[in-house]
Protein backbone atom coordinates (compact mmCIF):
# COMPACT_ATOMS: atom_id res chain seq x y z
CA UNK A 1 0.00 0.00 0.00
CA UNK A 2 1.53 3.54 -1.02
CA UNK A 3 1.12 5.82 1.64
CA UNK A 4 1.15 10.04 1.05
CA UNK A 5 3.47 12.39 2.43
CA UNK A 6 0.40 13.34 5.34
CA UNK A 7 0.21 10.11 6.93
CA UNK A 8 4.06 10.11 7.30
CA UNK A 9 4.24 13.06 9.18
CA UNK A 10 1.12 13.05 11.22
CA UNK A 11 3.12 10.59 13.89
CA UNK A 12 5.48 12.93 16.21
CA UNK A 13 8.11 9.99 16.10
CA UNK A 14 8.51 10.23 11.93
CA UNK A 15 8.50 14.13 12.10
CA UNK A 16 11.06 13.77 14.64
CA UNK A 17 13.10 11.78 12.19
CA UNK A 18 12.76 13.81 9.13
CA UNK A 19 14.27 16.65 11.52
CA UNK A 20 17.26 14.32 12.35
CA UNK A 21 17.69 13.73 8.58
CA UNK A 22 17.61 17.04 7.60
CA UNK A 23 20.76 17.44 9.03
CA UNK A 24 22.43 14.81 7.66
CA UNK A 25 21.80 10.77 6.48
CA UNK A 26 22.01 8.23 9.46
CA UNK A 27 21.31 4.33 9.92
CA UNK A 28 18.44 2.73 11.54
CA UNK A 29 20.63 2.30 14.81
CA UNK A 30 21.82 5.95 14.95
CA UNK A 31 18.28 6.77 14.67
CA UNK A 32 16.91 4.47 17.70
CA UNK A 33 19.62 6.49 19.50
CA UNK A 34 17.37 9.35 19.72
CA UNK A 35 14.25 8.07 20.80
CA UNK A 36 13.24 5.80 23.73
CA UNK A 37 12.32 3.02 21.49
CA UNK A 38 13.66 -0.38 19.59
CA UNK A 39 15.44 -0.06 16.29
CA UNK A 40 12.82 -2.41 15.26
CA UNK A 41 10.03 0.65 16.07
CA UNK A 42 12.44 2.79 14.47
CA UNK A 43 12.37 0.84 10.98
CA UNK A 44 8.49 0.56 11.05
CA UNK A 45 8.97 4.15 11.22
CA UNK A 46 11.42 4.44 8.85
CA UNK A 47 9.92 2.42 6.63
CA UNK A 48 6.80 4.21 6.24
CA UNK A 49 8.99 7.13 5.69
CA UNK A 50 10.04 5.36 2.82
CA UNK A 51 6.96 3.99 1.84
CA UNK A 52 5.96 7.94 1.55
CA UNK A 53 8.68 8.27 -0.78
CA UNK A 54 10.45 11.01 1.79
CA UNK A 55 13.33 8.82 2.44
CA UNK A 56 16.03 7.65 0.05
CA UNK A 57 18.55 5.02 1.16
CA UNK A 58 22.35 4.37 0.50
CA UNK A 59 23.80 0.95 1.03
CA UNK A 60 27.75 2.43 2.11
CA UNK A 61 29.58 -1.24 2.99
CA UNK A 62 27.13 -3.06 5.68
CA UNK A 63 25.44 -0.28 6.94
CA UNK A 64 22.40 1.41 5.43
CA UNK A 65 21.90 4.90 5.09
CA UNK A 66 19.14 7.35 5.54
CA UNK A 67 18.37 10.64 3.85
CA UNK A 68 15.62 12.83 3.58
CA UNK A 69 13.98 13.34 -0.34
CA UNK A 70 13.28 17.24 0.53
CA UNK A 71 11.35 17.40 -2.84
CA UNK A 72 8.61 15.37 -1.22
CA UNK A 73 7.89 17.59 1.19
CA UNK A 74 7.28 20.35 -1.94
CA UNK A 75 3.47 18.06 -1.14
CA UNK A 76 3.02 20.32 1.89
CA UNK A 77 4.33 22.80 1.42
CA UNK A 78 1.82 23.37 -1.47
CA UNK A 79 -0.97 22.32 0.80
CA UNK A 80 0.07 24.74 3.28
CA UNK A 81 0.40 27.43 0.86
CA UNK A 82 -3.37 27.42 -0.08
CA UNK A 83 -4.10 28.29 3.48
CA UNK A 84 -1.81 30.72 4.05
CA UNK A 85 -3.05 32.72 0.71
CA UNK A 86 -6.61 32.18 2.06
CA UNK A 87 -5.53 33.89 5.63
CA UNK A 88 -3.56 36.84 3.90
CA UNK A 89 -6.54 37.57 1.89
CA UNK A 90 -8.98 37.47 5.18
CA UNK A 91 -6.46 39.52 7.27
CA UNK A 92 -6.11 42.49 4.52
CA UNK A 93 -10.16 42.45 4.76
CA UNK A 94 -10.08 42.58 8.54
CA UNK A 95 -7.44 45.46 7.95
CA UNK A 96 -9.56 46.92 5.91
CA UNK A 97 -12.51 47.16 7.87
CA UNK A 98 -10.60 48.11 11.01
CA UNK A 99 -9.97 50.90 8.82
CA UNK A 100 -13.14 51.74 7.52
CA UNK A 101 -14.38 51.95 11.55
CA UNK A 102 -11.23 53.53 12.25
CA UNK A 103 -11.58 56.51 9.96
CA UNK A 104 -15.72 56.41 10.66
CA UNK A 105 -15.11 56.82 14.38
CA UNK A 106 -12.57 59.71 14.28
Amino acid sequence: MRRDVFQAIADPTRRAIVLLLAANAMTPNALAEHFGSSRQAVSKHIHILLDCDLLTQEQRGREIHYQINARKLDEVEKWIGQFKSQLTKQFAQLDDVLEQLKTTNQ
